[in-house]
């Protein structure tokens, strides 16, 4: 075989071109049956049941996943399992997500109407209203002709494209229908960058015996001495007004730039030499926001202050390390 890299090249634009193509039209398309379809979702009291085979399959398993993800309850059922005892997980007020571009998938016509036996209600993605799932459902997302971009006319890539499309369509009109919030998007993704980036700053400032505080006619003596001897040695010190407000910071920067001044007059008050308007943040943000002011101001701390403008923490840059954002 000889690779030829502009064939290559050519054949997968034509399969983007069909794939854009095909979820243009189908926006075009969306029309009640869409509206319907978010309706049942919201609706349902128990479990979205999402059910496919082969390829269909595995775009069910993202749909349940994102759906999950997004406040709606789901779980992918295997067709072929579920018509072997694992129908047994359905209830009646569950709701069937039946994917089959050709709607015709044997495993899924003979599990449907079990599945409404139960009293499930029954929602499909695929080919056409008119084909045997299109007609045993309530309603139907159609995917159209769908005409695959294989060269072979076989394998699963335009039909696949528009059901995932569409999916993720549902799930966030659902989402959006719910007033789904970041706070309940965080809980369920307590892991990773995404959901860390979801913490508030609350949850990872410096507070309590870590936070270096003091007031404004301190020298400049004791500051060092606190931002030395507060546990995890932060490279600032926060300087707050006798009703607690913010009167400004000192960090290593300021220092580095008294040391190169050529003197360093530890007995003045720290307010001779703090910055007056540092940047603040509240302890409600988001960690995700404080980490972009960090990027744009180019800062290593960042004081935390109350709704009243009292201080209540520090965020340094290796806070944001720590919990790997």
């Amino acid at each position: 075989m000889v690779f030829d890299p502009e064939q290559a090249r050519s054949r997968g634009r034509e399969v983007l071109r069909l794939e854009s193509e095909a979820l243009a039209s189908a926006q075009e398309r969306l029309g009640p049956a869409f509206d319907e379809a978010c309706r049942m979702v919201l609706d349902c009291t128990g479990r979205v049941v999402v059910t496919g085979m082969g390829k269909a399959g595995l775009v069910g398993g993202k749909i349940s996943a994102t759906l999950a993800s997004t406040g709606t309850s789901s779980l992918f059922l295997h067709p072929g399992e579920a018509l072997h005892g694992d129908l047994g997980r359905v209830r009646p007020e569950d709701l069937i997500l039946a994917l089959s571009k050709s709607g015709a998938t044997q495993e899924l016509i003979r599990l449907v109407p079990a599945a409404r036996a139960i009293g499930a209600p029954i929602l499909a993605i695929c080919s056409s209203a008119e084909s045997p799932l299109g007609k045993e459902a309530d309603v139907v997302l159609e995917l159209g002709e769908a005409p695959e971009a294989c060269p072979l006319g076989l394998a699963p890539t335009v039909s696949t494209t528009l059901m995932l499309a569409l999916g993720d369509a549902l799930a966030m009109a659902v989402l959006e229908g719910r007033n789904f919030t970041r706070e309940e998007f965080a809980a369920f993704h307590p892991a990773g960058s995404l959901g860390k980036s979801l913490m508030r700053v609350g949850e990872i400032m410096r507070k309590g015996d870590e936070l270096p505080l003091l007031g404004p006619e301190s020298t400049l003596a004791d500051t060092l001495t606190v931002m030395t001897e507060t546990p995890g040695r932060p490279g600032a010190a926060v300087v707050a007004n006798p009703d607690g407000t913010l009167a400004g910071i000192f960090t290593d920067g300021d220092l580095r730039r008294l040391a190169q001044s050529g003197s360093i007059p530890v007995e003045s008050p720290v307010r001779e030499h703090m910055a007056t308007e540092p940047q603040v943040v509240g302890d409600e943000q988001l960690v995700g926001e404080v980490l972009g002011l960090f990027r744009e101001t180019h800062v290593d701390q960042i004081p935390v202050v109350s709704a009243e403008g009292r201080v209540v923490g520090l965020v340094d840059v290796q806070d944001l390390l720590e919990v790997r954002l």
